[in-house]
């Protein structure tokens, strides 16, 4: 018996339209219409398609990691009131549960929803060399994520610096920016000091850190961070670790490392061996709180009380998930930490960037917006790329309605 010839098959975007041509019999369309697969097995198989994919990225991964495993910091911390057992901890215990589970780290990878990235670019104010040159003292440049540009005393500093496509150790995977940084690296004048909060991807870039060492007079880091520094490169003599409530003078600035409730690492086998925190600056008559990472904790509280108030703080506000409250701080906590801290204005940060969790990207401004009117709390949200005059703040556009994609 002949064979009847093969049905045509024609693909468009993400879906397979099936087209059947008029050559292939009405009895075998009517056996492949009987035999199709219902819709739980097709639910059914699709599970099994991601568990598959995710067992070979896993495995991806885990090979390429092993062939680029972050070393250890290997000094001797012991005398700080934080390490104990060879690792940092914070001053509060984590409670049970404050870890997410398989289910959550399912639904991050796969169950994602889709407004957790921006539909549209993201406006990017960009920033030249002549800006920089003509601005005046105390000007602060929001860049992206936690990474602001500060004139302080006629010279820059920089936060946590990130201007890499990727928040990852790898550049085929991990979150990626939703724009490009408003200035590039080269574009930057003579940096006086990096201002480092801990040693997670999205905050310590390590393609970033080696271009600026060459621009860069001094790191500022909490303790260990520093050993990464010189695995990359930097002089050890431009390098300055401090454990929390130290701190020192450059230029006529006050810099002191304050407490901070989070978590270290780069690795599989280096958690914690590296210390996180906030800063606390002060530029004469002007006070300055960069909260870097943080759970909600009653150190934010004790901050206030020995530096407070503050004119200005930049806090933490997005990335936050009921599955990790103990590392991340709904927008309701990170409102009520800036109270603790008897701030002026509050800046978010840590958001607007890259998508590190399963709220919407624009949520973080909305929320926080809606709680600061709610409790007479003064938010500024500039645009990445845009200035704050720490001498007279603004609230600034709220450039990301419009964008919100459902």
């Amino acid at each position: 018996m002949r064979r009847p010839p093969p049905e045509t098959i024609v693909t468009g975007g993400y879906k397979c339209n099936r087209v059947r041509s008029a050559t292939v019999p009405e009895w075998k369309r009517a056996r492949r219409i009987e035999n199709a697969p219902t819709q739980p097995h097709n639910k059914e198989m699709r599970k099994r398609t991601k568990l598959i994919a995710f067992l070979i990225l896993g495995i991806i991964i885990a090979m390429t990691a092993a062939t680029n495993i972050p070393a250890k910091p290997t000094g001797d911390y012991t005398t700080s009131p934080q390490y104990r057992d060879g690792h940092f901890r914070n001053d509060a215990p984590k409670p049970k549960g404050a870890d997410p589970d398989a289910g959550t780290m399912w639904d991050f990878f796969f169950n994602k929803p889709k407004n957790t990235v921006p539909s549209a670019p993201v406006p990017v104010k960009m920033i030249t060399r002549a800006d920089l040159d003509a601005a005046p003292d105390r000007s602060v440049y929001r860049l992206g994520h936690s990474t602001l540009l500060m004139k302080l005393q006629g010279s820059w500093w920089l936060t946590d610096p990130v201007f890499s496509e990727r928040a990852s150790p790898f550049s085929f995977a991990g979150p990626k920016r939703f724009h490009a940084p408003p200035i590039s690296l080269s574009e930057l004048p003579q940096i006086r000091g990096v201002i480092l909060s801990h040693d997670h991807y999205d905050h310590l870039d390590a393609a970033t850190i080696k271009q600026l060492a060459q621009k860069t007079d001094l790191f500022l880091t909490p303790l260990g961070v520093g050993e990464r520094l010189q695995r990359w490169g930097v002089p050890a003599t431009k390098i300055q670790q401090f454990d929390w409530w130290q701190g020192t003078t450059v230029g006529g600035v006050k810099f002191t490392a304050t407490p901070a409730q989070h978590f270290s690492g780069r690795g599989l086998r280096d958690g914690n061996k590296t210390l996180w925190s906030s800063w606390v600056i002060q530029d004469g008559d002007k006070k300055i709180f960069f909260s870097g990472d943080s759970g909600y904790f009653k150190g934010f509280a004790e901050i206030g009380k020995r530096f407070g108030p503050f004119d200005v703080t930049f806090m933490e506000t997005g990335a936050y998930n009921t599955a990790w409250p103990y590392v991340h701080m709904q927008p309701e906590e990170t409102v009520q930490a800036h109270i603790d801290l008897q701030g002026g204005w509050m800046v978010p940060i840590h958001n607007g960037t890259f998508d590190l969790a399963m709220h919407a990207w624009y949520e973080p401004f909305d929320r926080v917006i809606a709680l600061g009117a709610d409790r007479g709390v003064k938010i500024a949200t500039p645009m990445m790329g845009e200035s704050i005059d720490l001498n007279a703040p603004a609230a600034g556009t709220r450039w990301w309605l419009g964008m919100e994609n459902p």
